[in-house]
């Protein structure tokens, strides 16, 4: 992946023309994690748009699940986009479903993946301790099927996350914020078409959680992904492209369909 873009409060990454693909990574994920998705959408006529979440940089009031949505349509503001797909994972997808309840009007699809917003111990039960590398290696590890896919680079992040006293505030907080905002009533509500890809193998968000998801949204649809944890785009890239892609073509959200919609709406 090429270097972000840095422009005022905004670092995000882009490539690509056309229907804008928006990616919102999880709170231990960095834009390395949709490498797949970055190489392959810009090919078929989508602009895809990666931006750095203010995860750790906001203030702790505005550290929520609703203030990095409004943050979220602010950039979409910033950057002239009509309408956008929001692609979010874990708590990226958590923040695009909150996103989409207060901000309809700007979204063409949804995309989650491995997403809170349902299940309360999602966030709380992944936070780190402190100090203890080889309990972190083990957290990390189990958020994928294959555990290699947690690299030394993915451990030493999450290691020195959990040993920076902020860092773990705000974990905390978000955590807590994620319970608090939790979506049951408002996704019969949602009416925007919404993709769901799931790992069959998530342990952080488990199938199940992909179930409610679906039998709660009522214009959704769900694919699996075999031998696969809690961060499919990540761990099975290729299979992960083919249905987005599939799902985007069955809902007429090709790239040139979603532009000429986009500028008309």
């Amino acid at each position: 992946m090429q270097s972000t873009k840095k422009e005022g409060k905004y670092s995000y990454y882009e490539a690509g023309e056309g229907t804008p693909i928006i990616i919102l990574h999880g709170l231990m994920g960095g834009l390395s994690n949709f490498d797949g998705v970055a190489e392959y959408f810009p090919k078929y006529g989508y602009k895809v748009v990666i931006p750095e979440l203010p995860i750790y940089t906001q203030s702790l009031l505005k550290t929520n699940v609703k203030a990095f949505a409004k943050w979220v349509k602010d950039f979409i503001t910033y950057k002239g986009f009509d309408r956008v797909i929001l692609l979010g994972n874990s708590l990226g997808g958590h923040i695009a479903l909150y996103h989409t309840k207060m901000y309809p009007e700007k979204m063409l699809g949804l995309i989650i993946t491995g997403s809170s917003g349902l299940y309360e111990s999602a966030m709380g039960d992944s936070y780190p301790r402190r100090g203890d590398y080889d309990y972190i290696q083990k957290k990390a590890e189990a958020v994928f099927y294959d555990p290699a896919i947690a690299t030394k680079e993915i451990v030493d992040e999450v290691y020195a996350m959990a040993n920076d006293r902020l860092k773990l505030v705000k974990t905390l907080t978000i955590a807590k914020s994620a319970i608090r905002h939790n979506m049951a009533k408002d996704l019969p509500k949602m009416h925007v078409p919404t993709c769901i890809i799931w790992g069959k193998n998530d342990t952080v968000t488990p199938p199940d959680v992909a179930e409610e998801f679906h039998k709660l949204l009522p214009n959704s649809s769900l694919y699996w992904i075999d031998k696969c944890g809690h961060a499919a785009m990540m761990e099975n890239p290729e299979e992960f492209n083919i249905l987005m892609h599939e799902w985007l073509k069955k809902m007429n959200l090709t790239g040139s369909t979603a532009i000429q919609e986009s500028k008309r709406m």
